[in-house]
């Protein structure tokens, strides 16, 4: 009796109730348009960065196989979060069933920290070819990409499944209205009636562990790159190592800019109109750049691209 009373508890809210971004009718008319052609966009971009990867063998490269990875992980990161925001401008406040709030919380943090770890283990490809050339074909021969993409992947789907379930065990007495556009770990936190110490407590450690731990990895093969760079005699030499570098470390300052603001934190967050701000940026923004700052601006692929649509 006690533990059916106790289920009770857990499911008393049905389901939540996303903002949306804007109240302003002309507003959001308008930033539906912008945000359904940055999706639009994004999708195109990333995948034609794939099918250029996929049907070239000038680009079955190591830092190619990460872009494609990415490429990949972009399309999937834009199609979990951008619909409900979509719908949110467009129909207006959206009612999501809790098992589909949870389920899309779920793919978004599998999502967000494979992002980290992929980013991690393409700092280490462009250390190890700046700083460690000829041994670039040994340490990262195929076997150790498909390692690292594998290792991403599957880390970030353990992540997940324990922070998801600890977030799905707490009890929803209400209200169930989240001011967000899409179901995230802090704006349900705040909407819990139990004790958050022990979950709060697995998303502090997580986010040490997956944010901080790959974004030291990043730091600190950056700054040996920064070093080697340094010491090169050649300004011509110099120049060509940064550009190599130059959008990785765009899109690194970007994204954990955003995301360690929000998420390297345990108590609850109570500025959520600047987090769905920020969320803007690390699940629309950086999507739809990421392949501009990474290939499209690639004199390879470039040359692929041109030979693709039949270019002089």
């Amino acid at each position: 009796m006690e533990s059916s009373l106790e289920l009770g508890n857990m499911t008393r809210v049905q389901e939540f109730v996303l903002l949306r971004l804007s109240t302003r009718p002309g507003i959001r008319n308008a930033l539906f348009a912008v945000f359904l052609t940055l999706y639009l966009l994004t999708l195109l971009e990333n995948t034609l960065i794939i099918y250029l990867i996929c049907s070239h063998s000038e680009l079955h490269k190591p830092m190619y196989f990460f872009l494609g990875n990415l490429s990949c992980l972009e399309m999937c990161y834009v199609s979990v979060t951008m619909p409900s925001l979509l719908l949110g401008l467009w129909t207006g406040p959206c009612h999501v069933p809790f098992t589909a709030c949870m389920t899309q919380l779920f793919f978004f943090i599998v999502l967000i920290c494979t992002e980290c770890t992929l980013l991690a283990s393409m700092a280490y490809d462009r250390y190890v070819a700046i700083c460690r050339p000829l041994h670039y074909p040994l340490l990262m021969r195929p076997q150790v990409c498909l390692g690292l993409a594998l290792s991403s992947w599957i880390g970030g789907l353990l992540v997940s499944v324990v922070k998801t379930s600890c977030i799905a065990s707490l009890s929803y007495c209400g209200p169930n209205v989240l001011n967000q556009f899409f179901c995230d770990v802090s704006p349900l936190l705040n909407l819990s009636c139990t004790h958050v110490a022990l979950t709060e407590l697995v998303d502090f450690i997580s986010a040490i562990v997956i944010f901080c731990g790959t974004l030291l990895v990043a730091l600190a093969s950056y700054s040996a790159i920064v070093v080697a760079v340094l010491l090169m005699p050649s300004a011509a030499a110099r120049r060509k190592a940064f550009s190599t570098c130059a959008s990785h470390l765009i899109v690194v300052g970007i994204f954990y800019s955003a995301a360690l603001f929000i998420y390297c934190r345990p108590s609850r967050i109570k500025s959520m109109d600047l987090n769905k701000v920020l969320s803007v940026i690390y699940t629309v923004v950086t999507p739809m750049c990421n392949p501009i700052i990474y290939c499209l601006r690639n004199k390879e692929v470039h040359v692929v691209l041109r030979k693709t649509l039949h270019w002089p």
